[in-house]
Order: C-alpha cells, then structure tokens, then sequence
C-alpha cells in the first residue's frame, strides 16, 4: 500500500514538471511581439502623479512599491478601501496621500485630484473562482471602465496612461467567462481613450510574485519553474514596466498589448536608465 502511495505521489510530480517544462517552451516560443527603442525620448514628468488601485493585492503592493520608489514621481494617490503597512509607511513619508474609497463605480469624490494625474496603475480586480458573473464583471469590468470615464472627464491632455492587469489567457472571444470579460475591459478603455491625450495598455502576464515583504519560498519555487519561459515577473517589476512605457511617450500606441517577456524587457529598461537601483 505504501509502495502503491509514493509511486502515485511520483507520479503526480512526474506530471507537475513535465507541465511546467511545457509551459516553460511554450513561453519561450511565444518571447515578446514588441521591439524596444535603444535610446527612446523619455518623458520625465510622465510619471509625476500616480495614481494606485488595488494597493493592498499581492499585485498592487507591487505597483505600489514600485511608483514610491521611483525619483520622478512626485505624489501616489492610493485609492482603497482599506489600508496596508507599506500605504501607512508612504503617507507617513509625505510621498502616497490615501483617499479612503468605497463605490468603485463612482468616482467623484476624487474629482479634486483626477486633474492632475499622468498614471494610473490598476491592480484591482478578482479571481472568477468561487465568484459569480454579475460580481465579477462588475469589479472587473465596470469598475475600470467607469474610472477611465470620470477620469477623461476630468483630464484629456497627455502625457496619461492607464495600466490594467488582465492577466494572459485574456481574450474578447475566448471560451471562457473571465477571459471574455477582461479582454472587453481592455477593448472598452482604449475605445473610450481614442481622441484623447490618454494611452491605455494591458498586461498579459502569467504569474505575478508579490514582493519580497510578501512571498513566501513557494512563490520563489514556483518563480524558479517558470522563469525559463518568461513567465513570471515579480509585482515591483511589473510596476516598473509600467513606469517605463508611462515615460516612453512616443513608442507604444494606445491599447497596446504587453505580454510578459515584454514586461520583463521593459523592466530591465527602466532599472537599466535609473542605474539599477
């Protein structure tokens, strides 16, 4: 019986790795569609105001992170509903100022503030597991798209971006519901954005590690599998791709998609033009 337990238990291991090899060459194959500029006109005041969602998420702690460290950027406005050790250590830095926020699908409240925003980071959303369609469409498409709505109204001139996580398998005519539904997300932000001083981009990654004050050795196991393939980017990185493509002004148009070899490169770029904090 004993015998029969650990043959299976190698068994499901066997298949693990040979799932992880297949997603590694399947990643590999699939590197980045996007070619980065050497030297590319940066921006510097792309990036002066930020504006954070979904800051207290193992992602948006990430983004979070990455917006607070980065020496453009002036002010982070962390919009939530709740707050989280590094917003309080941010506010009590003067740099995050948190606007303590409920409905997600009315947004003027902040209509002081939307007037000065260059970047808006949106790591706010849900799994579909164990949640309905109505929520989740709800939090992961109406809550965005409304943003993007109050937001225009309020600003039009560029330089402005909008970074929303999809996550990949995203996909407007894919057969599954979530993946339709962040794929329309991504649709309906850059039609809304079209005409305006506003780029929209979307990001395809598979696997977001949380920072390092956040993950645990199973992240950094799972990293290890999955970095072959390109697969998997840490949250801070994430951010710091998001900042690079912010400054970039010229390059990527709007309703751009960002897989996660790209977001990978464009990281790089960005620790490579601050000197490699």
């Amino acid at each position: 019986m004993g015998k029969m337990i650990k043959i299976s238990a190698l068994c499901v291991v066997g298949l693990l790795v040979l799932s992880v090899v297949a997603l590694d060459i399947w990643g590999f194959a699939t590197l980045g569609n996007i070619s980065l500029e050497s030297n590319p006109p940066i921006d510097e005041d792309a990036n002066k105001v930020v504006m954070v969602f979904g800051a207290t998420g193992s992602v948006g702690d990430g983004l979070l992170k990455a917006a607070e460290e980065d020496p453009n950027v002036e002010t982070v406005y962390v919009i939530t509903r709740r707050t989280s050790p590094r917003i309080a250590a941010g506010v009590a830095s003067g740099k995050v100022v948190l606007r303590m926020h409920t409905d997600f699908t009315d947004y003027a409240s902040l209509s002081d503030i939307l007037g000065e925003v260059n970047t808006v980071m949106w790591g706010l959303g849900t799994t579909s597991i164990g949640v309905d369609d109505a929520t989740y469409t709800l939090i992961n498409v109406d809550f965005p798209v409304a943003f993007v709505t109050a937001w225009l109204g309020a600003r039009r001139e560029a330089p402005m971006s909008f970074h929303y996580v999809a996550g990949m398998g995203t996909d407007a005519n894919g057969d599954q519901q979530w993946a339709r539904e962040k794929g329309r997300t991504e649709n309906e932000v850059a039609h809304l954005a079209q005409g305006s001083g506003l780029r929209t981009f979307s990001y395809r990654s598979a696997f977001v590690r949380p920072t390092s004050e956040q993950a645990s050795s199973l992240h950094y196991f799972l990293e290890a599998l999955l970095r072959p393939g390109s697969l998997v980017i840490s949250s801070k990185e994430l951010g710091e791709a998001m900042l690079e493509i912010s400054a970039r002004t010229t390059t990527l148009k709007n309703g751009a998609l960002i897989d996660n070899a790209d977001s990978i490169a464009y990281a790089k770029a960005y620790e490579k033009r601050l000197g490699n904090r």
